[in-house]
């Protein structure tokens, strides 16, 4: 029989929900100083130029929202402890970012909702291949908003937000054409290696988050100065502002994640589903263009489902490398192998053809203002040029990009026609 307090809330929750008006805004996580914290924000607020994996345009409810009083949260978030080795607590600092999550940003939560029913199978898959608890599916909301391209200012990329010394050490290769830490199979693998790792270290769930958002000697450090302590809710004076706020968030990002339908937020629907996409072998070097040519697939999309490859570029491998394919879009593949595959003559290497990076040939000159969000491989994408191309029209620009910094471009004439129509925007 439920308890009185489920009962409660249960009712609190179905029956008298209060409606409060309230409109996105730029307020940020707060820590108990009141200090702002913006990166979980500013990851978030990346999602509002990922357009291509979504299906319909994302939409965005003006409210009113509702909410709930305090009693209804702490049941719902102890049902999630209930089921989970993972502490899941409720306080002040979690309301916030369900708040957050909630109100201030819900369409982004509608979008990782779409982009959720890409990756969450995948990672249920491999989190229970290491035996990890499944909730841990949810760092990866906080960590990159379930963005595969999300760079940080800090260098770290992809679904997990991998630093590339710590990428190595799962080995994870990275060089000019290829960043295993934006590939959401082998960045997967080695978050859930690293949460193993960590665990071992720790043997608490809470220390096991803060270390993989500040390292853990930051962690051990902490303990130190604490005296000893090991309970993440005493010990969050002594941490970083970063990771005070990641467990809080985390927490919420559970808690929004799985109900999501009692704040009025339903999925945008997302181009693929996991299981409507599959891999091919690739058995030369490609490059996307001649993918997208021959398969009539959009390059942004094969850009979103394939991260791996920094340059728009399948290099040669030995033992092959894999493309990532809409399954409606593989028997188009496999019929035209051959011909994508000739379309690099044998006697011309990545190298020169990397060598024709910067060419202004029947191509518009353009200036790009930064926005929230950009970043050279995005950018690049949306003009239909290269990173090569860009750091040649720029020689003296930094790859951290800084919000209203001016880019020189040049475009081809399609490109600039559909930028110059009203109402289109690339």
């Amino acid at each position: 029989m439920r308890s009185h307090l489920q009962v409660i809330a249960i009712v609190c929750f179905v029956v008298i929900p209060f409606w409060v008006w309230s409109k996105p805004n730029s307020t940020v996580g707060i820590n108990r100083t009141g200090r702002i914290n913006c990166s979980i924000i500013q990851t978030l607020d990346s999602l509002k130029h990922l357009s291509t994996p979504f299906s319909h345009p994302v939409s965005i409810d003006q409210g009113p929202y509702p909410a709930y009083p305090d009693l209804v949260y702490e049941v719902k978030i102890a049902a999630i402890d209930n089921l989970s080795p993972i502490a899941f607590d409720y306080n002040e600092l979690v309301k916030r970012y369900i708040d957050i999550y909630s109100i201030e940003r819900r369409e982004q939560v509608s979008q990782m909702l779409g982009l959720a029913q890409l990756y969450f199978p995948l990672f249920d898959e491999l989190l229970d291949k290491y035996q990890l608890p499944l909730e841990l599916k949810y760092l990866a909301v906080v960590e990159s908003a379930l963005n595969p391209l999300a760079v940080s200012t800090s260098g770290a990329v992809g679904l997990w937000q991998f630093k590339i010394n710590t990428g190595r050490m799962f080995d994870l290769e990275v060089n000019s054409y290829i960043d295993e830490r934006m590939d959401p199979v082998r960045s997967t693998e080695a978050s859930c290696l690293y949460l193993k790792y960590l665990y071992r270290i720790f043997n608490d769930w809470h220390l096991v988050m803060a270390a993989y958002n500040t390292g853990p000697g930051v962690v051990r450090n902490a303990i130190s100065r604490s005296g000893g302590e090991t309970n993440f809710w005493k010990l969050y004076d002594h941490l970083p502002e970063s990771a005070q706020n990641y467990v809080p968030a985390f927490i919420a990002a559970t808690y929004i994640m799985q109900n999501a339908d009692a704040h009025n937020i339903t999925s945008t629907k997302p181009i693929a589903q996991y299981l409507e996409t599959d891999t091919v072998v690739v058995k030369g070097p490609v490059t996307f263009q001649a993918i997208a040519q021959h398969t009539n697939t959009p390059i942004d999309l094969l850009r979103f489902l394939n991260p791996i490859y920094r340059r728009g570029i399948v290099p040669e491998n030995e033992n092959g490398n894999y493309i990532r394919l809409p399954i409606s879009k593989v028997p188009k593949y496999i019929e035209k192998e051959k011909d994508i595959l000739n379309t690099i003559p044998s006697h011309l290497n990545f190298h020169d053809i990397l060598a024709k990076a910067g060419s202004t040939e029947n191509r518009v000159e353009i200036t790009h203002s930064v926005q929230p969000g950009d970043y050279l491989h995005k950018i690049a994408v949306k003009y239909n040029c290269t990173i090569d191309d860009i750091n040649i029209w720029n020689p003296n620009m930094n790859s951290d990009l800084a919000i209203g910094q001016q880019v020189k471009l040049w475009v081809d004439k399609q490109t600039y026609d559909m930028i110059k129509q009203p109402n289109i925007g690339l």
